[in-house]
């Protein structure tokens, strides 16, 4: 039996998720404990605004990585005093860190990915070995480095007798069609423009339960206008491998919004999400079955009644349903990252990330 811990700070930048995780040889995985740290406000909206910034600072980014590698040692600090597990019994941590870009693909970059939270600190200060940067190998070797998380659906929770579908609805939204033939990718904004609206219009972090969106009412209008924004639809209708971020899932690239009554945006921006989502589903997922729902959007009951009523051939369950929370599910996918580099096994699915073929991922930063 071995433990590790998996970190992970997603693109709504509202906190860090830190889950120990069990390994058996034989076994799924099991989680042993869970916490969350929240971002401080201010902090928050600094990532939230380097996300979509156009230039930003080198020493902006500096004090960035810092920060979120303090971060995460609290986090591992409150989780091993929690679980009363001492940081000797730990084989490593697995750190997504927090993303500032994703450019999948750029003809000049070839693709990149540019994840912050200094690993060397976050090794020195937990007296743990630290494995990061999961994604820049894959993308090395022809992939998008990204999603990475259906490898972790597929080993546990692949095994259905039914047709079986994994959704993440974070800031961005990624899809997961398990079966002999593995599909993972992202397939819209998840929780990203609502959130955006809710920070600007109610000076709230989320919709929680998706209340406001619940009393506004839809705006066909603006639905079809972002449909029709270039950028959008090329993205969803791209055949995967694809992956996305807060570059092109962000206010600004929808243009001006019409004086209208706040909640009748965020209606329309749910039911865009939505609209996103369940397109995935019919154009490349199964016709039928389970689709196992985790994530923050899970709580969002308006975002996940309108997926249920434009999915009726379906079953939406939580992946607890499963075996797994669905609050920390990708906490715990990065802990299984770790977990495959250390024992010298590939982490990415490359008929995922379309990379050449299986890598090892991450570098290893020793305590």
């Amino acid at each position: 039996m071995t433990l590790f811990i998996g970190l992970m700070s997603g693109t709504s930048a509202d906190g860090m998720d830190a889950a120990l995780v069990e390994f058996r040889d034989g076994s799924a995985p099991k989680l042993r404990h869970a916490c969350g740290i929240s971002y401080p406000a201010a902090f928050a909206q600094q990532l939230r605004q380097a996300a979509v910034a156009p230039q930003l600072p080198a020493a902006q980014v500096m004090q960035l990585d810092r920060r979120i590698a303090e971060i995460s040692v609290e986090a591992i600090n409150q989780l091993l005093q929690q679980s009363n597990t001492p940081a000797t019994a730990v084989s490593a941590i697995g750190s997504h860190g927090h993303t500032l870009r994703h450019i999948a693909n750029d003809q000049q970059l070839s693709g990149s990915s540019w994840q912050i939270g200094d690993p060397g600190w976050i090794a020195e200060h937990s007296g743990i070995s630290c494995i990061a940067d999961f994604r820049r190998r894959d993308i090395a070797a022809g992939g998008q480095g990204a999603p990475l998380v259906p490898a972790f659906h597929q080993a546990c929770l692949g095994n259905s007798s039914r047709p079986r579908m994994v959704l993440n609805i974070g800031g961005i939204a990624n899809l997961t069609v398990l079966g002999e033939r593995l599909l993972g990718f992202d397939c819209g904004p998840g929780n990203a423009l609502m959130d955006e609206w809710c920070q600007q219009h109610w000076q709230q972090n989320y919709d929680a339960e998706g209340r406001y969106a619940a009393c506004g009412q839809v705006q066909p209008a603006l639905l079809q206008q972002w449909q029709q924004l270039s950028a959008i639809q090329d993205y969803l209708q791209q055949p995967p491998p694809k992956s996305t971020g807060r570059e092109l899932f962000n206010l600004q690239l929808l243009g001006d919004l019409p004086a209208c009554p706040a909640e009748d945006i965020q209606a329309s921006l749910a039911q865009f999400s939505c609209d996103c989502i369940a397109d995935a589903v019919q154009q490349h997922g199964h016709a039928d079955g389970e689709i196992l729902l985790c994530g923050g959007g899970i709580h969002n009951r308006d975002l996940v009644q309108r997926l249920q009523q434009a999915l009726p051939a379906h079953q939406l369950l939580s992946t607890a349903s499963a075996g797994i929370d669905p609050d920390w599910m990708e906490a715990m996918a990065f802990a299984w990252l770790a977990y495959r580099t250390l024992n010298g096994l590939n982490g990415n699915a490359p008929a995922v990330t379309g990379a050449r073929g299986e890598r090892i991922l991450g570098g290893i930063y020793p305590a």
